[in-house]
């Protein structure tokens, strides 16, 4: 399935992977709902961020997110103020609304991440079918933005479960993840200063139900094989390329491979080879 559809079934490809969205956000729901207090202040893989920190950071993306669905021209004119005033008080604003939102009583949080998920999902579906709402990275359309917001449920619904100790079962919304870590090859590439790849590459990912996911021309020379689990574990910079059984060969798909990221933003800290932080 694409996730920046052009023909006449784009509303009904934005309402499946809505109800994908939602059905991700409800995972991490059921991971966090029940926690104590304490539970709320345990640390995560992600440097200096508690489970709290992780929800936060997620209402605080969803309601940048809503505001640029519903009013973009609100939303660039407050992004701009917002973040410059910050910026100027040395202050990161990304770690700035993840510090505030934890702070939060937890039931509050939970709340508020709640209601604002539902307003996004509401706001994207109300969103023109052609236009580009902007972004903290390029624009883009709202199944784009919806795909996006599910990556990231994902990828810090999976610092939660690491510091929960839990194993998520891999389903087959995956394939957004890894949709979006393809797409994201020439953005990875200039984040670290080099030429956007010209040599195509061919993706071939094992779904978790055994289907064979593939992206690019079958004939490609670079090419990139494996588990999607795996593969969107490294897009999402949520384990070391060293501890996934992925397969890259060419220049190219070498290259690329410790320098993914499907994230907007600058390169993350990534993890250490081993499952360190």
């Amino acid at each position: 399935m694409t996730t920046d559809p052009k023909g006449p079934g784009a509303r009904d490809v934005l309402a499946g992977l809505l109800d994908d969205l939602r059905a991700e956000s409800a995972v991490l729901d059921g991971l966090v709902a029940g926690l104590e207090p304490a539970g709320w202040a345990a640390d995560t893989p992600a440097h200096g961020w508690t489970i709290a920190h992780q929800i936060a950071h997620l209402a605080w993306t969803d309601d940048w997110a809503e505001l640029s669905a519903r009013d973009p021209e609100a939303f660039t004119a407050e992004s701009g103020r917002v973040f410059g005033e910050l910026v100027a008080a040395g202050t990161d604003p990304v770690e700035d609304g993840a510090a505030r939102g934890a702070a939060e009583e937890p039931a509050k949080l939970l709340d508020r991440w709640r209601a604002g998920r539902e307003r996004l999902a509401a706001a994207l579906a109300a969103a023109p079918g052609d236009a580009r709402l902007p972004w903290f990275g390029p624009p883009m359309k709202a199944p784009s933005m919806a795909t996006a917001r599910l990556m990231e449920t994902w990828a810090h619904g999976q610092d939660v479960a690491d510091a929960l100790g839990v194993v998520r079962e891999p389903t087959a919304r995956l394939r957004h993840v890894a949709h979006l870590g393809v797409r994201t090859a020439g953005f990875a590439f200039s984040l670290h200063g080099l030429p956007a790849p010209t040599d195509p590459i061919r993706v071939e990912l094992t779904a978790p139900d055994g289907e064979l996911w593939t992206w690019g021309p079958a004939d490609a020379a670079d090419r990139v094989s494996g588990p999607a689990l795996d593969f969107c574990l490294l897009v999402t910079q949520r384990r070391h390329r060293d501890d996934l059984a992925l397969t890259a060969t060419g220049g190219t798909a070498a290259a690329w491979l410790p320098i993914a990221q499907a994230f907007a933003g600058a390169p993350g800290r990534g993890r250490k080879a081993g499952g360190g932080q």
